[in-house]
């Protein structure tokens, strides 16, 4: 893997639209660095405004799912997946927003052996099992949820983001997207 942010090395759109610039100086600011995902979807203004609209609507709109809770569920998603750049981006959302390397860490390697409650375990049994055996769902796992306390709306956000997380994870992997080297050392 090399350091650009696809393999296939598409061009960003150059100039970048106002707008797009802007949201890239926000990243700059907020994380100190632009995330490779984003620009490799930058050789088609259309598609990275549509990759950014859902991605900010599952990670960050209103949920009962707390940010932590939905990054959790992009780390269990790409570890079953194995995607190197959201285990690297992802991990790093988990340990900066749990304040634990130790959870971080568990989630990229193997979630059932963190320090979880039962209503984490339940979301991201669900998540892992969405992710192998997606034709296998049923009203039992949904179940398992709903008896874990979550509402049907949350477990529609539970499923949409492992959806999102497998598709994101399929283009990275199938590109060769490499995470940014900044990403390896945020919250140990």
């Amino acid at each position: 893997m090399t350091d650009q942010p696809t393999a296939l090395d598409l061009p960003m759109v150059d100039p970048l639209p106002a707008a797009t610039r802007k949201y890239f100086d926000v990243c700059q600011d907020k994380l100190g660095m632009v995330p490779n995902v984003l620009r490799a979807y930058a050789f088609d203004i259309d598609k990275l405004n549509a990759f950014t609209v859902l991605y900010n609507d599952l990670m960050l709109a209103d949920s009962e799912l707390s940010k932590l809770e939905r990054e959790m569920i992009a780390v269990v998603v790409s570890s079953v997946n194995k995607c190197f750049y959201c285990l690297t981006a992802h991990g790093a959302a988990v340990r900066q927003l749990s304040g634990d390397p130790a959870l971080g860490e568990a989630l990229v390697m193997n979630w059932r052996a963190a320090r979880l409650d039962a209503r984490q375990t339940a979301m991201l049994d669900f998540a892992e099992r969405l992710t192998e055996a997606p034709a296998k769902m049923d009203d039992t796992h949904r179940e398992a949820l709903r008896a874990a306390g979550f509402s049907d709306r949350a477990i529609w956000d539970i499923a949409s983001v492992a959806a999102f997380f497998n598709m994101t994870n399929r283009v990275a992997s199938a590109t060769e997207m490499a995470p940014n080297p900044e990403y390896h050392a945020q919250a140990r």
